[in-house]
């Protein structure tokens, strides 16, 4: 079933088949400004333990996309 997202709001998803061990545990998108950009997110350990380190990518594969899926496999990280 395809999420929705609302503007200034997004939804991270567990990454299945990761490739490598520097892959993003989590993958999925924002709405910001009417367009999807896409997110990855990885699971550290820190001194106050653990948390997910996010990185963002504004260039969008497809910037009229706003549905997002959970096999979503096109988001580039």
């Amino acid at each position: 079933m395809p999420y929705e997202p609302r503007e200034g709001s997004g939804v991270l998803f567990p990454e299945r088949d990761k490739k490598s061990e520097k892959a993003p545990d989590f993958k999925g998108n924002l709405l910001i400004g009417g367009k999807a950009i896409r997110i990855a997110g990885w699971k550290k350990n820190g001194k106050k333990g653990p948390f997910i380190s996010l990185s963002v990518d504004n260039r969008p594969k497809n910037p009229s996309t706003d549905k997002v899926s959970e096999s979503d496999d096109d988001l580039g990280f």
